[in-house]
């Protein structure tokens, strides 16, 4: 940048002081919004690093009330009065120790998101991450009245991927999943199934492997597919809104993509593309 600098002032000499204005002005303008862009970053580093703490001041108090409204419902249950004041106080303190997990829970996913997100990938197996997520989440499936499927790729699948991080991606992905669909049935009758399918293919001349998680339940309406991945955007009723974000900046950090083609009224489906672990054999084109 210097050299080209020294150059341009070199060349503006040789035209004459108007060019010499005229690059100075340049100049000027470039430096003072650099500055500007110096002052923008401190200040948002300042608010990330306030709203973090206030995040944490937050979380200590929540963990107190959660326990506290467990102690009331025991000692609830040793009152001396009429069963079904007993039964509305157990109700009132089962309450107040949900809504504080739930808002725990924001607060988890938010310092998640705002903070710093570290990722180590190696060369790891999608066909047995697939696998393991899938043995894991098959009751919680089975529970929203979901059949959950594992379509494994014919080799092993070998990505460069966290297999923590890659996971949590996926878990993300399964737990908007099952949540919609416990909320919609399929509109034909079809039974609601959540597919977790594994494919290694080319893109762009590279390799990749993707996983897909599927599901058959109302899909996202197209105005609303390039929104979803934006933090506080939610696709079910009472979610925080960070799942799908977190997930993008999970694939962000393995320099992968998260991608979804869905139809309304026949469910969607989520991608995470990694890229594919160096060594591993290309693999022919759209296999």
């Amino acid at each position: 940048m210097v050299t080209w600098f020294i150059l341009g002032f070199l060349a503006a000499l040789a035209l004459g002081a108007p060019a010499v204005v005229l690059l100075t002005n340049r100049l000027v303008a470039r430096a003072r919004r650099a500055e500007r862009r110096q002052h923008e970053s401190e200040r948002l580093a300042q608010l990330g690093a306030m709203t973090g703490g206030l995040a944490h001041e937050i979380k200590n108090p929540l963990s107190t009330i959660g326990l506290n409204a467990q102690l009331i419902r025991e000692g609830v249950a040793e009152l001396d009065a009429d069963q079904a004041e007993r039964a509305r106080l157990v109700k009132r303190a089962d309450t107040l120790s949900r809504e504080a997990d739930r808002l725990r829970a924001v607060l988890e996913d938010f310092l998640e998101f705002a903070g710093a997100l570290h990722v180590e990938p190696t060369p790891t197996d999608l066909n047995a991450i697939a696998e393991e997520l899938g043995d894991f989440f098959a009751p919680q499936a089975a529970d929203a009245g979901a059949h959950l499927r594992i379509e494994a790729a014919p080799a092993p699948a070998l990505a460069l991927a966290d297999p923590r991080r890659a996971k949590q991606a996926a878990l993300n992905l399964m737990l908007n999943a099952v949540q919609v669909m416990r909320e919609h049935d399929p509109p034909d009758g079809r039974r609601k199934e959540l597919i977790l399918r594994v494919e290694r293919r080319v893109e762009a001349g590279e390799p990749v492997v993707v996983l897909h998680v599927i599901d058959t339940g109302p899909g996202v309406r197209e105005d609303r597919l390039r929104e979803i991945f934006k933090p506080y955007v939610s696709m079910r009723a009472g979610g925080a809104g960070l799942g799908l974000a977190i997930t993008a900046r999970i694939m962000a950090e393995h320099r992968g993509r998260i991608g979804v083609h869905s139809a309304p009224g026949r469910g969607s489906d989520f991608s995470l593309v990694f890229p594919a672990a160096v060594g591993v054999d290309r693999p022919a084109q759209g296999g």
